[in-house]
């Protein structure tokens, strides 16, 4: 038993799509959130300047003593995860791996679609993971550049005329090339879920990588003896680098929970 807790960070408010699976698949952990939400989004940035963020990211949440961390973020999981990891002595998990092993065992005509920001489309990532764990398998990917701000606006609900129009210019390619399954590649994506299954239709499955790394990260600390007590509910500490009470507002929300007051605002660039 390992009750130390468990770092995750993101460029903004996607990465709590991460920590509601995390309250879900492993209730008795502790967290330590990270929102950067001074610099969101990162998706449309260079590999390098995403790598020195990442960096401070993850130099700051191991101020904390911590077990793990989750990379809550598509964009630095296709373009930073093995940096990170190979300089991090902590088990750091991303996004990618985990959702394209779900993609595959779900998907019926091996066509798979793939919605992330430029930054993740461009890496190749998880076109390269679903060919190497499925040479067979057909991979169309799509950049969504508008998603992550208007997300982070609060225009991700069904009905709100701006998102649908852009959903449905981003996926009508995606309906024509006949998926199955799409995998959701940004961890802000899964707020407009509702939004992306009407637009794709009952036929599509959803996969989304939030969910997936949470189930990951299980089996790690699981085959490791690392769980904590899980007869007790973990807490969970939110730190951002922009204004918390924004933040704050648009994660009760999301979250089904009051964390008003609970976020604390840091000075990233110093970490």
């Amino acid at each position: 038993m390992d009750m130390r807790p468990i770092g995750v960070f993101d460029s903004g408010l996607g990465g709590l799509t991460a920590v509601r699976s995390l309250w879900r698949i492993l209730p008795g952990e502790d967290l330590v959130y990270f929102g950067d939400t001074a610099r969101v989004p990162y998706g449309g940035r260079s590999r390098e300047t995403i790598l020195q963020y990442a960096r401070q990211d993850v130099r700051f949440l191991r101020s904390f003593d911590l077990k793990a961390i989750v990379i809550a973020c598509g964009t630095v999981s296709t373009t930073s995860l093995e940096t990170l990891q190979a300089e991090c002595p902590l088990p750091i998990v991303g996004v990618v791996e985990p959702t394209c092993r779900r993609a595959l065992a779900v998907t019926k005509n091996k066509r798979v679609g793939i919605i992330a920001t430029r930054a993740s489309i461009r890496s190749g990532a998880y076109e390269a993971a679903l060919h190497r764990l499925d040479r067979e398998a057909a991979v169309v990917g799509r950049s969504c550049p508008l998603f992550v701000p208007l997300v982070e606006n609060g225009r991700f609900r069904r009905g709100d005329v701006v998102i649908e129009t852009v959903a449905r210019e981003y996926l009508a390619p995606l309906k024509e090339e006949g998926v199955d399954t799409l995998i959701l590649g940004c961890t802000h994506y899964p707020l407009l879920e509702g939004v992306i299954a009407d637009v794709m239709g009952p036929e599509v499955t959803l996969v989304s990588a939030g969910e997936e790394s949470a189930f990951e990260l299980k089996r790690l600390l699981k085959a490791d003896g690392r769980l904590a007590d899980e007869s007790r509910r973990g807490r969970t500490e939110f730190y951002v680098s922009d204004q918390a009470e924004e933040f704050e507002q648009a994660a009760s929300i999301f979250l089904q929970e009051d964390v008003r007051h609970t976020a604390r605002r840091i000075d990233i660039e110093r970490c």
